[in-house]
């Protein structure tokens, strides 16, 4: 019997997007440009499809798919096939694990919703340093009331997926973290109701009943989120390899590049640019897919 191949490509759609004939269209694509490639796999019919793959680098089978695919709504995400159901997961929460940004959505009780939302865009498109601009925003915030915390996360949703991600991972075993720039007032509601294993973010600091403006100190940064990468890993006995991470600022590229998985969700240009590994259509069930998950394997949380 020969050797497994090596490399994995994983085609990942939302629920009955993936084109019945698009995997087979991909095989012989990578097959016309020189690499020894398996039969495809479903993992989950018309959602995702497993290709196993030689004699191509993970990059260059994703631009040739990505050329196959077009402009149906598909993503592609290619890597080693030993080793890639990871053991630990941290995943940023604004507009990852839930679909809003929250520090926004408190700024619009103060009327300052658009100043504030501008200053975030600048941040997570790595425009400005993130420690500031989260000053800087929190700073206009002095003297909300703390009851629009509790009116932004009446609001808040959680993103497609997110719950059954959490879910499957938990039942596998893995050690996941909700590592967010934005505050543990939302995370630890976030981490509760999914059931995270560790949640970590800044600090907003109250006096009575409203917002003092300040963050306490330090401020939870991109080194910060790197930082607790290493730190979980190792209090785990993890190599980096075996750890996946998940997000879509600025602050997030240092640990999408040090994770053994690192994807970017629906993330902005800087981030899609620079990461290994894209989910711009699939939703959070699709993280589950390039894990190896099959759909009968998926909890729903």
């Amino acid at each position: 019997m020969p050797d497994p191949l090596p490399l994995i490509l994983t085609l990942i759609a939302a629920p009955g997007a993936l084109p019945p004939a698009l995997p087979a269209l991909v095989r012989d694509a990578l097959g016309d440009m020189g690499a020894a490639v398996g039969t495809p796999e479903w993992l989950a019919e018309a959602e995702a499809s497993d290709l196993p793959f030689a004699d191509l680098a993970p990059e260059q089978a994703v631009s040739i798919a990505r050329s196959v695919i077009g402009t149906a709504p598909v993503d592609a995400v290619a890597q080693p096939a030993e080793g890639r159901r990871k053991r630990l997961l941290l995943a940023d929460m604004d507009s990852t694990i839930v679909t809003s940004e929250t520090l926004d959505e408190i700024a619009a009780y103060a009327g300052l919703k658009a100043e504030v939302a501008a200053i975030t865009t600048r941040s997570m498109n790595g425009e400005i340093d993130f420690a500031a601009a989260l000053r800087e925003r929190v700073a206009l915030l002095k003297g909300l009331d703390i009851a629009a915390l509790d009116r932004t996360w009446a609001a808040t949703e959680y993103t497609p997926g997110a719950r059954e991600l959490i879910a499957t991972l938990a039942a596998a075993g893995a050690v996941t973290a909700l590592v967010s720039g934005g505050f543990t007032w939302f995370t630890g509601r976030v981490a509760a109701g999914l059931g995270f294993t560790h949640h970590f973010a800044n600090t907003l600091e109250i006096s009575g009943h409203a917002l003092t403006g300040s963050v306490a100190e330090p401020i939870l940064d991109r080194d910060a989120k790197l930082a607790i990468l290493k730190r979980l890993a190792s209090e785990n006995g993890l190599p980096l390899t075996a750890t996946a991470a998940v997000g879509d600022g600025a602050n997030d590229l240092a640990m999408l590049g040090a994770a053994g998985l690192g994807v970017a969700y629906r993330a902005k240009p800087i981030v899609a640019a620079a990461a290994r590994a894209r989910l711009d259509h699939a939703g959070l069930r699709g993280l589950l897919f390039a894990m190896g998950f099959s759909g009968q394997d998926i909890r729903p949380g």
